[in-house]
């Protein structure tokens, strides 16, 4: 594409667009590391040229402007580079959740029309599966993550780092619409197929740029600069592995990618490298506080971002006695994904543990350009009084502006101009967010609502609990009643029972930290939790097991 030529006195109209992210890096810090594993590592100049070459790769393939490539990819370096080249070529980078069910991935690719496929060899019994219903695409590019191809039933078109090689160095990467689309993935709900979520990369932008602040501008526990060295343990195809890769990018960090996730693995990355800022779920975090080997190391220096579901006080309380830093982020699939952080406002050095961990397991507070309330089902704002709870409803200059060909979901989900986010919750005089449920998973016991979350939170805090589930079932007078699913840690099989449990509540319920009909009747032990392909507790699967 060639350049455009300016008249005199003519003006540039800066895009926001994803290119400009990596000029500054270049600028900064072009010598900085980028780790894969204990395989692969090179700097920031060897990824400005890899990025060209994969487009100039992609372009040769016959990938054009405006056409979707779906990549299948673990935790990677070349995830990054997709991150780029892909969107910044004028394509759309489609982020595919493997761990969906096959009639999912089928679905989700031929709805986002994908023309190419770029997919780790690891997963090719997947593609072996599915090859011929993928309607749209034309092309698949194999990574080999053993260094070799495994012969396939289907034509595979290239191979990764051989297409990078022969490709040119250099790629005129065109100055876009900001508005152009960049990235696209799919959300999957408690019914229905899954829904496409899209993202400009204006939206982008503005999102790493807003984040950026949040994380590295104010004084906090969970400070992200351009000396941390930072980690996923979130898989690249949730919501952008929540922007962090872009923000990483634009700090010029050393970025460290795992992968496929072994615990060995993880943890000798983090010693190793000297990895200091990382994100995962809760269930990630669960097992690593749980694992002997982890008491090993010293990890007073890594701090970790918990979402996609509740950080618990029992969660908080452990990873801070094992030395390092947890705090909460929230968002959705449809918010980009960064909505709020749980940490800016408080000194937390004058806080008690209590109070400490109180404010780090609230949803928090907006991230600069956020706009949150708690509405009334006819619309209204309610009281900021830390009580009063209604529906979370966003604005910002990043959230889905639609579903992707779903006009009738689009309508559900914006609604008078404010995203309308399904979750429960209420927002405190400070300013504070505080996400109670789900409305699908709110607990509605004679009239009353029960927060499954507040009660997954007090269950957290026993001593013999590993993990915990609250849901409604059936009840002939009450209409419901809360029951929890429980996990007990392995040193406590046998020594604890469900009336245990029972006068535990009664008791939080006695201190005035729960309502009277608030304590569940029933408590199931279970080896283990359901959750869905991203780490949340699935209790559409645990209210289909116990009713």
């Amino acid at each position: 594409m060639t350049e455009k030529i300016y008249q005199p006195g003519e003006h540039y109209n800066y895009p926001l667009i994803i290119k400009k992210i990596l000029n500054t890096p270049l600028i900064y810090s072009p010598d900085q590391e980028i780790v894969y594993r204990d395989k692969l590592r090179y700097t920031y100049r060897d990824l400005n040229v890899r990025i060209q070459r994969l487009a100039n790769g992609l372009e040769t393939m016959g990938v054009k402007t405006g056409d979707t490539v779906a990549v299948f990819d673990y935790d990677s370096n070349r995830f990054l580079e997709a991150f780029f080249a892909i969107p910044m070529m004028g394509s759309v980078l489609q982020m595919v959740n493997w761990r969906l069910s096959a009639e999912q991935i089928i679905y989700t690719i031929n709805h986002a029309e994908a023309k190419a496929v770029i997919i780790n060899s690891d997963f090719l019994p997947i593609m072996e599966n599915i090859r011929e219903k993928l309607t749209t695409v034309k092309t698949v590019i194999v990574i080999p993550e053993d260094g070799s191809v495994p012969e396939t039933s289907f034509t595979i078109d290239a191979v990764y780092d051989e297409m990078l090689e022969n490709a040119s160095p250099e790629y005129n990467f065109p100055d876009l619409d900001e508005n152009t689309k960049a990235t696209t993935f799919y959300t999957t709900g408690t019914t229905g197929d899954p829904k496409g979520v899209h993202f400009t990369h204006r939206q982008l932008v503005l999102h790493t740029l807003s984040c950026s602040i949040a994380v590295g501008s104010y004084e906090t526990i969970g400070r992200f600069r351009s000396n941390d060295v930072y980690m996923p343990i979130t898989p690249m195809f949730h919501v952008h592995a929540w922007g962090i890769p872009y923000i990483a990018t634009l700090l010029g960090v050393k970025q460290v990618y795992p992968g496929k996730y072994e615990p060995e693995m993880l943890l000798k990355l983090i010693v190793k490298e000297n990895v200091t800022f990382s994100h995962c779920v809760p269930t990630i975090l669960q097992m690593l506080t749980a694992s002997p080997a982890v008491k090993q190391f010293d990890l007073s220096k890594w701090k970790v971002v918990i979402g996609g579901a509740k950080l618990s006080k029992g969660l908080a309380k452990a990873a801070k006695d094992m030395g390092f830093t947890v705090y909460t982020g929230y968002g959705m699939s449809e918010t980009c994904p960064i909505i709020s952080l749980s940490v800016p406002k408080y000194n937390m050095t004058d806080l008690d543990e209590d109070q400490y961990l109180d404010v780090i397991v609230k949803t928090g507070l907006p991230v600069p350009l956020v706009e949150f309330e708690v509405v009334d089902p006819d619309g209204t704002p309610l009281p900021h009084d830390g009580v009063t709870a209604g529906e979370v409803i966003f604005r910002a200059p990043w959230l889905t502006n639609s579903y992707f060909k779903a006009p009738d979901k689009t309508q559900e989900l914006w609604k008078n101009g404010w995203l309308h986010s399904g979750d429960v919750g209420h927002i405190n005089k400070e300013g504070y967010l505080q996400i109670t449920d789900r409305v699908k998973d709110v607990i509605k016991s004679g009239g009353e609502w029960v927060s499954s979350l507040d009660l997954e939170n007090l269950m957290s805090q026993h001593e013999a609990v590993a993990e915990s589930a609250a849901i409604g079932i059936p009840d002939e007078k009450w209409g419901e009643r809360p029951m929890m699913i429980v996990v007990v840690k392995p040193e406590y099989e046998g020594k604890v029972t469900p009336e245990d449990f029972k006068k535990y509540m009664k008791a939080a319920s006695e201190q005035g930290k729960l309502p009277k009909y608030g304590v569940p009747d029933r408590y199931e032990f279970a080896f283990e939790i359901p959750k869905t392909s991203v780490g949340k507790l699935d209790k559409k699967v645990m209210r289909k097991m116990y009713q």
